[in-house]
Parts: structure tokens; C-alpha cells; sequence
């Protein structure tokens, strides 16, 4: 993706890390949490507006954080679009809850709210306000159980889930 479009999403975000009614999960093991990740649904944001097949893939850096790649594929344009980040945890390491930077120096939040902490097979994911939530997945097609499960999880958070995207995956 290009760099204004994740420019756009940093100062957005903010420089709060989490939403003050929020919790990030615990016992949060970053290692297992490694790897690809699809995007089952999304608040709609500039940044990834009108983008199909979107994945995330996180791998350890040099310098102890993690490498992101964010892809997605916009069928309007025939064209793949891609925007390689960086993480680093926020405070303890086995707390759920990091800061992502796709452009210099400025930092969003990337909480962690609910895992699937004995196979690290879905999540979800909000930003530092209501405004930006995930839904993750190591597979393309999540359980229609689990999805309504989180969603209803989002939504006594106060997330506005009738404006969740779901993604599709071809």
C-alpha cells in the first residue's frame, strides 16, 4: 500500500495505544503469534478501502520487534497493493499490545483484545480508539461461530460492528 495511504492511518490512530475501556490479552506469546494472518473483517479506513484478499505477516526483526507486510488486492485497479511496517511490544512482552509505525517516527496502537490462546488461529484486534478493529485468522475461512463470537465481543466493547467489512478471500 502506499506510504500516504498508512501515513494517513498513523496520524489518525494517534498516540494513544488502546481504548481506555479496552484490555489487551495476557499471557500473550509473540513467537506463536509470528506468521500470516487474514483479514476475516474490518472497520472501513482509507487506508484499506476497497481491498480483497488482505493478509498480514509478522516476522521477527534484528533489532527485537517485528517486521510487518501488510497486502491486499484491489480489483478495481487489477493491482496488489503492499506496505511494509514495524512493531515493538508495549510494556511487559507477554501483554498483547504493541505499537506499529508503517512511516518514520509515529507510532499507532495494535491491541490485541481476544486470541485463541491454545492454537493462535484467530484474534481480535483494535486500534487506540472504537474506530479500528480486525478480525484475524490463520485461515481464510473462520467459523461462522467464532466470527460472531468476537464480533459480539466487539460489540459490548462499543465498537460500531454494523460497519464491519468482511473481507473476501479468493
Amino acid at each position: 500500500m502506499r506510504k500516504s495511504y498508512w501515513l494517513s492511518f498513523i496520524f489518525l490512530m494517534g498516540c494513544d495505544v488502546a481504548p481506555d475501556h479496552v484490555q489487551p490479552v495476557t499471557d500473550f506469546e509473540l513467537n506463536r503469534y509470528l506468521g500470516t494472518w487474514y483479514e476475516i473483517a474490518r472497520m472501513d479506513h482509507s487506508f484499506e478501502r476497497g481491498l480483497e484478499q488482505v493478509t498480514a505477516n509478522y516476522s521477527l526483526r534484528g533489532d527485537g520487534g517485528v517486521k510487518v507486510i501488510n497486502k491486499g488486492f484491489n480489483p478495481d485497479k487489477n493491482k496488489w497493493k503492499e506496505s511494509e511496517g514495524k512493531a515493538y511490544s508495549v510494556g511487559e512482552p507477554d501483554i498483547g499490545q504493541l505499537k506499529v509505525s508503517f512511516f518514520g517516527p509515529f507510532y499507532g496502537g495494535y491491541n490485541i483484545i481476544e486470541l485463541d490462546k491454545d492454537g493462535y488461529q484467530y484474534s481480535l484486534v483494535c486500534g487506540p480508539n472504537l474506530s479500528y478493529l480486525w478480525i484475524l485468522a490463520r485461515d481464510p475461512n473462520l467459523d461462522q461461530r467464532i466470527v460472531e463470537r468476537l464480533v459480539a465481543k466487539a460489540k459490548s466493547l462499543g465498537f460500531a460492528t454494523d460497519k464491519l467489512i468482511f473481507v473476501e478471500h479468493k
